[in-house]
């Protein structure tokens, strides 16, 4: 069993508390693997008792600061994995906030929590250009922001983005909107390193505002294939025929938002791969629901039990629009109630998914 995988009886047996830290460490943990960094035993261990809630969070955190002052840790360090494992702790303190605000300020304040006293410059936007060579490019790498347009570019995006409307879009064309915004993000890179890793938990919570519950699966397993995409959603190169493609991206989403089974092989993303032309998007949810819809599915999914009231603030609505919601997916077919008002259930039906 991989060592991602070692939550998972927590996921299928644990309580609701205990199924949400499991999962958020599995992203937290999973993440590591953006920059090919291994979590060590020592961490594991430490987010196992907090799980089990021997340990609280900042006891947590402080065990693996502690351990890396130790002869053991500091032997580990050498490969980095100190980075991985105090990262992680970060990342999954972040998951289990309940704040957030869209502003660039917000993307440089989670950059910062999670790489400070790991690199220098958390949470500071860099001053120099940078190139990567990327795998999946044979070498090559993206064009990213000057650095001198950081601040200009980013508050460009993010004011885009707070002006558009998801309202009465359906599922597909929200998840590409989505990744528009993300890669575009991404794409900026206003730090030296650890772009990836803040763009990823900033995703979460972006979707998290929409009222999504976000399938931890595609980060745990993922994230490398989510980085390579986020390259191959910006890099063109006219003169070898290739051209930027989202649909790398795009499969991802649909696992992660609406627990799609598109197939995410890192060699699928590489330049030289030849797409089978038969591949067709696993998209699982609806593909004629808007995104509040597409919510509301998701939720009631897991929650078979939940009231309009409970529905309203999971999604961020109304009690009103949430009634509006569930009665046009009973009329679409996609939904329905068993058992009367008071004592009854909601059922999602088949062609929902």
């Amino acid at each position: 069993m991989k060592q991602k995988n070692i939550f998972d009886e927590y996921i299928v047996q644990g309580e609701t508390s205990r199924k949400q830290r499991a999962e958020n460490w599995q992203i937290a943990i999973g993440l590591q693997d953006v920059d090919q960094l291994k979590n060590s035993p020592y961490l594991f261990d430490t987010a196992k008792q907090h799980i089990e809630g021997t340990l609280d969070l900042a006891a947590a955190q402080k065990r693996i600061t502690d351990y890396y002052q130790t002869e053991e840790g500091r032997k580990l360090a050498a490969e980095r994995t100190d980075e991985a494992d105090i990262v992680a702790t970060r990342i999954m303190s972040v998951l289990a906030e309940d704040a957030f605000s869209f502003i660039p300020q917000e993307y440089a304040r989670l950059h910062w929590k999670l790489f400070t006293g790991v690199f220098s410059h958390a949470g500071e936007y860099r001053t120099v250009n940078i190139s990567k060579k990327e795998w999946v490019l044979d070498g090559e790498s993206v064009t990213y922001a000057p650095a001198d347009l950081l601040k200009e570019t980013l508050e460009y995006d993010f004011s885009q983005e707070r002006q558009f409307s998801y309202s009465g879009l359906s599922s597909q064309d929200a998840v590409k909107h989505i990744c528009k915004f993300i890669s575009g993000l991404w794409q900026i890179h206003p730090f030296r390193e650890g772009n990836t890793r803040t763009t990823a938990v900033f995703t979460i919570l972006y979707l998290r505002k929409f009222g999504f519950q976000v399938s931890n699966e595609p980060f745990r397993q993922h994230s490398w294939y989510f980085r390579n995409a986020l390259v191959r959603a910006n890099y063109n190169n006219y003169a070898q025929h290739i051209s930027a493609s989202m649909m790398y991206l795009e499969r991802f989403f649909e696992n992660l938002i609406f627990q799609g089974q598109n197939e995410l092989k890192n060699r699928f993303c590489h330049i030289l791969w030849k797409e089978n032309p038969a591949f067709q998007s696993a998209n699982s949810k609806c593909k004629n629901c808007t995104l509040e819809e597409a919510a509301v599915l998701e939720y009631l999914t897991k929650n078979p039990h939940a009231t309009q009231k409970m529905i309203a603030e999971q999604i961020g609505k109304s009690e009103r629009t949430v009634k509006t919601l569930t009665k046009t997916l009973q009329d679409k077919g996609l939904l329905t109630r068993k058992n009367g008002k008071r004592n009854g259930v909601w059922e999602v039906m088949k062609e929902a998914n």
